[in-house]
């Protein structure tokens, strides 16, 4: 291979995100300078985050220029190296973008640059024991603080960041209620992820299912979508409960504001707390959560789930999986096999 393929970000999606909204682009591979190494891309990940970041407005990351290659997570292999603790053939994580190859050193980008561990698959490291992985630890734990005998209640329950979080629920000793969308999603979170009660919000009624499945109402919202379904669990409250803002796909594609919940007086009436987060802040303690998650998945305390796409030529409509709830799981394509 002696080109770059890239999907550069060709214009501003309005409304939901499409191919349109990237342009195919063939340009030469870049090399590494002082410093720096040349990873090859072999597998990419999607999130819905990547949505937010094709918007032109302030955010926790500057958006996406348009004419760049769309940023995203990526496992990839050393294909030249100008970094002492870097060898060709090693296999690491960064943030590749929608292309075959890329320059990255250490402390740059939002991953910087880092080895896998040994024995760790690209695709454990780019799910459970990557970013989503981490914003379901350190979320759940730092701003849910779940105590053993509470409820937890967790929206978007069958995705990458919602089924470890509802575990991790488990493994504390907390009543576990999920809500996803679909008989497959809801199956797959009570016959293998373990959750005591799950509620399908394609079949309707949230409130009142909530109100069903958490008789004794719920003391952790682990909220990953927003909209009408947070708006329907801050009616089912207990005095003290923690809502932790991690994420509101039901409006990523919206081309108007959402209107916000128009029970949030609630929280003042139980005394409760609303809290936001990006994983980011928390990378220093990586490690910390990569170890502990690992610990899980050996005890065989916490499943995953991988929905495994292939070819260069699919990556717009990978992304576009994660807002059709056809993905299963943590979202990935995969470009290359190692050399």
């Amino acid at each position: 291979m002696n080109i770059n393929r890239q999907w550069l970000l060709s214009k501003r999606p309005e409304g939901m995100v499409t191919r349109e909204n990237f342009e195919y682009a063939e340009t030469p591979i870049p090399e590494a300078g002082a410093g720096e190494v040349l990873v090859r891309n072999l597998f990419l990940s999607f999130d819905p985050t990547q949505r937010g970041w094709m918007v032109d407005r302030p955010s926790y990351l500057p958006p996406v220029a348009i004419g760049a290659p769309m940023r995203a997570g990526s496992v990839g292999q050393v294909m030249a190296s100008q970094h002492s603790d870097f060898e060709v053939g090693d296999i690491v994580q960064t943030t590749g973008g929608w292309q075959d190859f890329v320059v990255a050193a250490p402390g740059q980008g939002p991953m910087g640059l880092t080895k896998l561990p040994a024995g760790v698959p690209p695709e454990m490291m780019l799910s459970v024991l990557g970013i989503t992985g981490l914003t379901a630890y350190f979320g759940l734990l730092d701003l849910g603080m779940p105590k053993p005998g509470e409820t937890v209640l967790i929206s978007g329950a069958a995705g990458a960041t919602g089924s470890v979080a509802g575990q991790i629920a488990k493994i504390k000793g907390c009543r576990v209620v999920g809500i996803a969308g679909g008989p497959e999603k809801c199956a797959w979170l009570k016959e293998e992820a373990g959750f005591d009660a799950v509620i399908d919000y394609k079949a309707g009624d949230v409130d009142g299912q909530i109100k069903a499945s958490c008789p004794d109402k719920f003391d952790v919202f682990f909220d990953n979508v927003g909209g009408d379904i947070l708006e329907a669990a801050l009616n089912h409250m207990n005095l003290k409960a923690r809502i932790v803002l991690c994420g509101g796909i039901s409006g990523y594609n919206a081309t108007e504001p959402a209107p916000g919940p128009a029970n949030l007086m609630n929280l003042i009436t139980l005394r409760a707390r609303m809290e936001g987060f990006i994983v980011l802040d928390y990378m220093p303690r990586a490690g910390e959560a990569i170890e502990q998650l690992l610990a899980w998945i050996q005890a065989g305390d916490l499943k995953f789930q991988v929905d495994l796409q292939e070819g260069f030529d699919q990556i717009p409509e990978t992304l576009q999986r994660l807002f059709t709830g056809q993905n299963l799981g943590k979202q990935l394509l995969k470009i290359a096999d190692p050399i």
